[in-house]
């Protein structure tokens, strides 16, 4: 249901979620080493209210940081973002503590109006992207592939949040697929709880009042972690009659990431949720697609659960097209036994060994809503 909410919300464009201190502060350890010396930009965010100011600023000298800059956007729509309530689009910039007190006073934080409404896109946000080495924000989800675009065409490291799905689109996928982004550490159980006004109709247990719940949301980011480089320990062989076949190509489908077999090194039909233990040294990426499972196989296997809704026919068999797949291949260990952590090293652009089956990248919809959020393994 909060899901729901969610996707209303994107479809009026109104997904400006407010992130939490505790939710920034779980994620933004792990990579402290990367912010001394450097100009970090939060350029999604009212400054006024926004919790990555909040943690920047406050820890500003622990960081070693060079300069804080964050914006705000202005739209005449006064409803969209309910915290603005200023009538023009500003910027703050801090450089850190003068008095000695450790505290981001009033008196040194510099406030400066936009011209514009302070969009991530004007010509005034850019100019201040391009002084940033490292941005950190939590963009809008209906503006996500923009957003990632814009980063990757200045070059800029970032930390940012957003929804799973974005795994799966056609802007996106190659990214990863090419090691230029990877997901951080993440949230809790694979949701969040964010600061908003929106209605959220989340269960008791996860209701918090003035907030909305969200899953299938993560962290994306290009700085380097050392999450990335542990390799996923795997423990079961691999049986036929254990790992169905798709229909359309070959390669056998595995339901949990825990469940990839330890023996096999053919391609791997895995859940987008393996991305969240992906290593680079330890497996390939290959595709993306949503391929389909003869169900005749798959009635053999114990438990099997017929979904009448994404069965169709394919070359003449009664199939189930599953839901999205991330194409994956084991890297072959070094030496004469498997160890953990003596794989073959991975060089970005670097071509592999492997030829890569012949699949074509399926077209990723124009909203996250369009696709069935995954916040678990099938």
């Amino acid at each position: 249901m909060a899901n729901k909410n969610l996707n209303q919300a994107k479809n009026a464009k109104k997904d400006e979620f407010y992130t939490q201190l505790v939710d920034i502060e779980n994620e933004l350890r792990h990579y402290k080493s990367h912010f001394k010396d450097k100009t970090v930009l939060c350029n999604c965010d009212d400054p006024r209210v926004s919790n990555f100011f909040h943690y920047f600023s406050y820890n500003f000298e622990q960081l070693g940081l060079k300069k804080l800059i964050t914006t705000c956007y202005k739209n005449q729509n006064r409803d969209l973002f309910s915290q603005n309530d200023s009538e023009r689009a500003i910027w703050l910039e801090y450089y850190g503590d003068k008095n000695g007190n450790r505290v981001p006073d009033p008196e040194e934080i510099g406030i400066h109006y936009f011209e514009g409404d302070g969009d991530f896109r004007s010509k005034e946000c850019i100019e201040l992207l391009k002084e940033a080495d490292i941005v950190v924000t939590n963009p809008p989800f209906s503006l996500f592939r923009e957003y990632v675009a814009q980063l990757m065409k200045y070059e800029k490291k970032f930390v940012i949040v957003g929804h799973q799905n974005a795994i799966t689109y056609k802007e996106i996928f190659p990214l990863i697929k090419e090691n230029k982004i990877w997901l951080g550490y993440g949230f809790k159980g694979g949701a969040g709880h964010f600061i908003s006004r929106y209605e959220d109709t989340a269960t008791a247990g996860d209701h918090r009042e003035g907030m909305i719940r969200v899953s299938g949301v993560n962290w994306f980011t290009n700085l380097e972690i050392q999450k990335r480089h542990e390799d996923l320990i795997l423990y079961k062989s691999y049986l036929p009659e254990d790992y169905p076949k798709y229909a359309d190509f070959d390669a056998i489908n595995v339901d949990k990431t825990s469940e990839i077999p330890s023996d096999y090194f053919g391609v791997i039909g895995v859940p987008i949720t393996f991305m969240d233990k992906y290593n680079p040294q330890q497996f390939e990426i290959l595709n993306c697609c949503e391929p389909c499972i003869e169900i005749i196989v798959l009635r053999e296997k114990e438990g099997f659960k017929e979904y009448p809704s994404r069965q169709k026919m394919h070359n003449g068999k009664l199939c189930q097209k599953t839901y999205h797949r991330i194409l994956i291949r084991r890297r072959k260990p070094t030496g004469d036994s498997v160890e953990a952590n003596h794989y073959s090293p991975l060089q970005v652009g670097q071509p592999t060994c492997y030829q890569q089956p012949d699949i074509p990248l399926p077209m990723a919809a124009e909203d996250p809503e369009s696709y069935n959020p995954v916040n678990k393994e099938d």
